[in-house]
């Protein structure tokens, strides 16, 4: 949906307001506050998250997230007026929240942060608009992003390097044959499907993952490919 103009930042419902403040608990970094104020369908986003621009946004909230679900996760990030319909924040949100995902699952949140923030600044390297101008979409680079960073993989690895690429071109195979123009929101689904069927069959690691997917973004898109998409409403 489009960003709100006023009202809740994530569903654009109306604001309700209260005489005394509440706890309530953020819907991106899960930290609970007093406020005065929250979405008449109970969605409340403190001060600090309000302000975060895109990638800010993207680690704090998957380094606070406890899901092992990478779509739960990825959710209120992609209604979030802070990521774009299209933009290399994508890039950087597909590896941040498989890690998640992994790390939650496993129990093993000291990697977590740090994985993530090393995902961060290799996405950082995957540009705007690389998927046309350089033949690899970023939400595709980004599930490679996430197996070399969880594996350790090295321009020497043996194993690791195999599973990295391996799942970067199972991921592009995938997105590639839905043909174009881009949609940012349908690979980002696509990319997640494909690197968590990876992880089972070829890390033999069984993640969550919704049986069926609406994507609630085609209004935005003017390329959509509507009954084309696997994603879109009705299909």
């Amino acid at each position: 949906m489009p960003s709100p103009a006023t009202g809740c930042l994530i569903c654009g419902a109306p604001i309700e307001y209260f005489t005394e403040p509440e706890e309530m608990e953020c819907l991106f970094c899960k930290e609970k506050h007093l406020s005065f104020s929250r979405c008449v369908n109970g969605h409340y986003v403190c001060d600090r998250c309000h302000r975060m621009g895109a990638d800010d946004l993207i680690e704090s909230t998957t380094i606070r997230s406890t899901s092992d679900n990478p779509f739960v996760i990825a959710e209120p990030l992609l209604e979030s007026p802070a990521i774009k319909m299209h933009g290399p924040e994508h890039h950087f949100l597909v590896p941040a929240v498989l890690i998640a995902a992994l790390y939650n699952h496993s129990g093993q949140q000291d990697r977590k942060e740090r994985c993530i923030k090393a995902a961060r600044r290799r996405a950082e390297l995957v540009k705007g608009g690389f998927c046309g101008m350089m033949g690899d979409c970023g939400a595709a680079v980004g599930t490679g992003i996430f197996v070399s960073v969880v594996t350790g993989a090295t321009p020497l690895s043996q194993e690791e390097w195999r599973l990295s690429n391996l799942v970067t071109a199972r991921t592009l195979g995938e997105i590639a044959l839905h043909g174009g123009p881009r949609c940012c929101k349908r690979n980002t689904f696509l990319a997640l499907q494909s690197a968590v069927r990876f992880l089972d069959e070829e890390m033999h690691i069984r993640l969550p993952m919704p049986r069926i997917i609406r994507c609630r973004f085609s209004t935005r898109n003017a390329e959509c490919l509507k009954e084309k998409c696997p994603f879109y409403p009705g299909v």
